[in-house]
């Protein structure tokens, strides 16, 4: 849904609700239907609810877009160190092939975050366990440590990717309950319009007031 138009449809609800329980020349005849003060009571209710799941909604999406941010951000910082790192470790130990394989170095970078991180850290922590790959890297100034802050990166960007999965899911929750609750207003305020025709057919100023705009 589009969240101006849901804005528009609340702010619409809570007017003519509002005014039809403080207004007593609405009010009376409302309740001569079936619409008296309880049961208007109930619309607010809905109104409330669909009200603060709307924000509710708008701070998710908020959120899963600073996740998002964050992870590329992180993703960015981790992935050029990682390539520098590759780019040597292909010059350090070239001809290894068993070492280059078990680095993950030989073919194409994947393309989706899963499939590069299982590659990224596959080449740092091997890059770390296996003996012969620090001095080999080392003699272009790749330190073991240098080596630890690159996984250190990857293991952040990883960190954050799991963490915009949360968001994102939260995100898709809060809409869900939005729509829900929007629906379900929606469906009451339906009813309550219908009859506010009728019951306010010969006073035209009250359905202006509730926001009721009669075709001619």
């Amino acid at each position: 849904m589009n969240n101006q138009t849901i804005d528009g449809q609340l702010l619409f609800a809570q007017n003519a609700i509002t005014n039809a329980i403080q207004t007593p020349g609405i009010a009376e005849p409302l309740a001569e239907f079936g619409y008296d003060n309880d049961r208007l009571i109930e619309g607010q209710a809905k109104y409330l609810k669909a009200a603060d799941l709307q924000t509710k909604q708008i701070k998710e999406y908020g959120e899963q877009y600073s996740a998002t941010d964050a992870l590329n951000q992180s993703r960015d910082l981790a992935g050029k160190l990682y390539m520098t790192h590759l780019k040597i470790a292909r010059v350090a130990l070239k001809g290894q092939r068993g070492v280059m394989e078990s680095l993950q170095m030989i073919g194409r970078r994947e393309k989706s975050l899963s499939g590069w991180l299982r590659e990224a850290k596959a080449f740092y922590k091997n890059a770390l366990a296996i003996p012969e790959v620090v001095p080999a890297m080392s003699r272009f100034s790749i330190t073991a440590e240098k080596l630890q802050d690159g996984l250190d990166k990857i293991s952040d960007v990883e960190s954050k990717y799991n963490a915009q999965l949360k968001e994102k899911g939260e995100a898709q929750t809060a809409t869900q309950l939005r729509d829900e609750a929007f629906d379900d207003l929606q469906e009451w305020m339906g009813d309550f319009l219908e009859i506010s025709k009728i019951a306010l057919e010969e006073q035209e100023q009250y359905l202006e007031i509730l926001g009721v705009v009669r075709k001619n």
